[in-house]
């Protein structure tokens, strides 16, 4: 089988289960084990040793600014987002093929609702309407209010990504048919689709641009108010297959992180002076008896005071950076899976953790259950040293 075509389109998770993580496609390094999941994007591409399983923790234990939802999903979670306006609310999107509304202060499920297949993105377009998309191809429209859904339309392979950009009120999602379309959420219905040199792994919103990232490595920067043609077309500037793309809240640039252990932080500016500014640093490694363990870094999420940045990798560990002086503020203790998504609150004060074993490692005994962890963050851990 060539692992580089793996299909992009699956029924269930349970077919995907199949898949093994047997991704040999390079020379193996004698003293680096590679873990990489391989059901969150179509392809992989680096070289490893025979998955080992993780030596996780047993019996995580909740800290005082730290709890867990109840009625989490019961299959890997996709994605994590709070609400435009509020730390209250946190929509949820999961390989369950459901989408779930938690209460975060009262710590219970609102509501949920379901696609036929696993959910792979979610997000608000308001207070009370949410959109999603998955394997089933299609983006729904889901009003809390009336507790209803609608499919507003549909794309030829699964739909990776869903974004809401307020500032050109339209919702924006890609496919792994290697399509960007928008929605204009007050129909809702179609406003264009825009073709991508391969399929969609993830995008973020900057502003009224939007920064898409495709198999093959490579990154485009669009403007939503003009999608006639593309603004920039870039390499990513790290070796492997991009993982996340999060912007800066300050629209300067975004970083970047891939499945090889690496987090690039890039400027949007094209001037050769600011693009001087640009990285890339090594994280989520683990050395244990020689070896050094490399996880790919799955989830990136931005303060938004601070323009600090947190991320989350298939080691179990969150990092807190301060990207503008390249140092790390803060680790968290190591969770029980891999961190799959993470999510600030509007106002900073809330980090939504969602850990999810993606079979970096194969087949493991007694996997931890899927939970989302809700930690309030202090200004000592998520703001810029002076």
């Amino acid at each position: 089988m060539d692992w580089n075509q793996i299909p992009a389109t699956l029924a269930t998770k349970d077919s995907l289960e199949s898949l093994k993580c047997s991704l040999n496609n390079g020379t193996v390094l004698p003293t680096v084990s590679f873990i990489v999941p391989h059901h969150l994007n179509a392809t992989a591409q680096i070289p490893q040793h025979p998955p080992q399983p993780p030596a996780w923790k047993a019996g995580m234990a909740e800290t005082p600014n730290e709890f867990k939802l109840k009625n989490p999903p019961t299959d890997g979670i996709s994605a994590a987002k709070f609400g435009p306006n509020s730390s209250q609310f946190l929509l949820v999107s999961s390989w369950d093929t459901s989408v779930r509304l938690y209460d975060v202060v009262a710590n219970n499920m609102r509501l949920s609702y379901h696609h036929p297949a696993p959910v792979l993105d979610c997000c608000f377009h308001d207070a009370v309407h949410a959109y999603s998309g998955g394997l089933d191809n299609t983006v729904m429209m889901f009003d809390f209010n009336t507790n209803s859904g609608t499919t507003v339309g549909t794309h030829d392979a699964a739909v990776r990504c869903v974004e809401y950009c307020p500032s050109v009120n339209v919702v924006i999602t890609g496919s792994w048919d290697s399509t960007v379309k928008l929605w204009d959420p007050r129909t809702p219905c179609g406003a264009g689709s825009f073709s991508q040199p391969d399929k969609v792994y993830t995008m973020s919103v900057c502003g009224d641009r939007l920064v898409v990232g495709t198999a093959g490595r490579r990154i485009l920067v669009w403007d939503l108010r003009n999608m006639g043609y593309v603004q920039q077309r870039r390499e990513s500037s790290l070796k492997y297959q991009t993982r996340c793309i999060r912007c800066f809240p300050n629209k300067q640039g975004y970083v970047l992180s891939s499945i090889e252990g690496r987090v690039a932080v890039e400027y949007l500016d094209p001037s050769p002076e600011v693009q001087k500014k640009k990285y890339a640093f090594k994280c989520h490694r683990i050395k244990e008896n020689g070896v050094e363990s490399i996880y790919p870094v799955n989830a990136i999420a931005f303060h938004t005071n601070h323009n600090t940045f947190a991320s989350g990798g298939s080691d179990g560990f969150v990092n807190i950076w301060d990207g503008f002086n390249k140092k790390r503020l803060c680790q968290f203790h190591r969770y029980p899976n891999g961190i799959s998504s993470l999510a600030f609150s509007n106002d900073g004060q809330a980090l939504a953790i969602a850990t999810s074993y993606m079979y970096e490692a194969d087949e493991i005994k007694d996997i931890p259950e899927d939970a989302i962890y809700i930690r309030n963050v202090s200004d000592q851990e998520t703001k810029p040293k002076s």
